[in-house]
Parts: C-alpha cells; sequence; structure tokens
C-alpha cells in the first residue's frame, strides 16, 4: 500500500482498498464519517468495508476500510485542467451535491448530522461578528492589520441576519476531496465535516479552491440552481470571512502551533477584502 497526503489522518491505499487510520484519542470526525458512509445517497462516495477500534500497546487506534473508488483527486485549484473540463466536472460535482441536499435522513443519521461541530462556517451575523471581536481581543500584537479587520467588519455588517440548518450539507467538498476519472466525478470523499446547512456551504467550497476556474464554476452553479451570480458571490464571500475568521482566531490562541496557517490565513484575507475577489470579474466586467 502507498500513503497519501492527509493532513489529520494516516491513509494507506491499496489496489482494492483505501485505510484511513488516527489515534482514537484524537478528534472524533472520523467516527462521524464511518457513522454516516452507509446511509449516504448511493453512489456518492467509497462504500465503507469495515471499521473499528485497534489497541497498539496502551493506545487505541480508530480505523475505517473503504472500497477504492477509480480515479483520483482533481485538486486544489484543479491544475492542469482546461475549461471544458473544469466546467464537466463542476456540472457532475453539483448534480451530485444536489443530491445530497435532497436527501432525507432519519434516526441515528439525523441525530449525527445535527450533533454540535465547530465547524468554522457561516452561522448568522451575530455569530460572525462575535468571532470577529474575539480574536480582536485574542490580537495584542496587531497581527492582523487594521484594514483587513475593518474589511471582515464591513462583511459582518452585510450578513444575512440567520443561516439555516435545513438540508446535510458536505462543508469541506474542495477538489482536493473528490475523484475524477477522466473528465467524470466518480466520488466525494470524507464525510467528517458533514452537518445540516445551507447549499452555500458547498458551493462556496467548490467554487473558492477551483483555481483560474472560479468563474466557470460560479456560472455551472448558478445555473444548476437559478441562483443569480450576484447573491452567489455574496453567499461565498460571507462564507470565507467566517472561515477565515475562525482560523484566525485558532492561530492567534495558538501561535506557536498555527504560526504557517496565520500567513496563509492573512494572504486569503488580503485577497478577500483588498483584492475582493469575489467580485473581480464583476468590477472588470
Amino acid at each position: 500500500m502507498t500513503i497519501a497526503d492527509s493532513a489529520s489522518h494516516h491513509v494507506y491505499v491499496g489496489a482494492d482498498v483505501v485505510v484511513k487510520i488516527i489515534d482514537a484519542a484524537g478528534h472524533s470526525r472520523l467516527n462521524r464519517e464511518i457513522a454516516l458512509a452507509p446511509h449516504l445517497p448511493t453512489g456518492l462516495t467509497a462504500p465503507l468495508l469495515g471499521s473499528g477500534l485497534h489497541r497498539l500497546g496502551t493506545r487505541e487506534i480508530r480505523y475505517a476500510c473503504y472500497a477504492r473508488v477509480p480515479g483520483t483527486p482533481p485538486g486544489m485549484g484543479l491544475p492542469g485542467t482546461d475549461a471544458a473540463t473544469a466546467r464537466l466536472l463542476a456540472e457532475e460535482a453539483v448534480r451530485r451535491l444536489d443530491g445530497l441536499h435532497g436527501w432525507t435522513p432519519a434516526g441515528h443519521v439525523e441525530q449525527t448530522l445535527r450533533e454540535p461541530l465547530d465547524h468554522g462556517g457561516f452561522a448568522g451575523r451575530a455569530a460572525l461578528s462575535a468571532e470577529l471581536e474575539h480574536f480582536d481581543a485574542l490580537d495584542r500584537d496587531g497581527t492582523v492589520p487594521p484594514h483587513l479587520l475593518d474589511g471582515l467588519k464591513a462583511i459582518a455588517r452585510h450578513a444575512p441576519p440567520h443561516a439555516t440548518a435545513a438540508v446535510p450539507v458536505h462543508a469541506d467538498c474542495h477538489w482536493g476531496n473528490w475523484l475524477a476519472d477522466g473528465r467524470g466525478v466518480t466520488a466525494l470523499l470524507d464525510f467528517e465535516w458533514a452537518r445540516f446547512g445551507e447549499p452555500a456551504d458547498d458551493w462556496f467550497f467548490l467554487a473558492r479552491f477551483s483555481g483560474p476556474h472560479r468563474e466557470t464554476v460560479l456560472d455551472v452553479v448558478a445555473r444548476a440552481t437559478d441562483t443569480s451570480l450576484e447573491a452567489l458571490r455574496t453567499d461565498c464571500e460571507v462564507r470565507e470571512a467566517a472561515h477565515l475568521a475562525s482560523d484566525l482566531r485558532v492561530a492567534l490562541e495558538h501561535p506557536e502551533a498555527h504560526a504557517r496557517m496565520a500567513a496563509e490565513r492573512l494572504h486569503a484575507l488580503e485577497e478577500l477584502v483588498v483584492g475582493r475577489h469575489w467580485w473581480r470579474r464583476t468590477q472588470l466586467g
């Protein structure tokens, strides 16, 4: 078996299976994925073959074994993908996500999706404003430049008052979590952040990590959902603001452990506030 890149697990890929392993004392998100996997809409993700705990000395290891699905991840930013392929992948991804959003879970599966989860996403204007106040108080050294904090606060002031928990969402469906074979999507992986939310929680991830094909993906989503591009851009902008605020708060709470994350998020914040990248095409056109 070969080792696959993963920020939070040990992942091993064989000819027919994929195994995810994590220290059971670590985060519990793999438990969430294991509970959901057998009940997700047919054909959406890789089939779960088995899971459990294994004692290794004094430690307990959580594992999940999945059937290997054909395909490879298109990758963050869709590197090396031409415009026509990007559109086809986006159309297929939107269809699959629409199936997820239309799924009606019941029983313990619904309960799992409704369990509290510090997902860092948009939870309403008041929650976003509170997050900004929190990390503003933590930022005694001025890590976040004032003009960027002011920009985040402006986005928060114009954010919708409430966020609903209406449909199942993946909540991490960037292009590193998809598999594609040629121009066709074969599976969506890693349901550890799945929860109830709004479809826009997924449209944000799909568009944000499409690199030079962001406008193509936004167009695909807008057409498929009968949503105006302006409304979609607004939804994505406020969700990025929420995720950046949450990540920067974590980085400020644990500066030594998250110095690299802080630098990356500050760069993204500059693009969001100063570059206004969600609106760049409309400004130019």
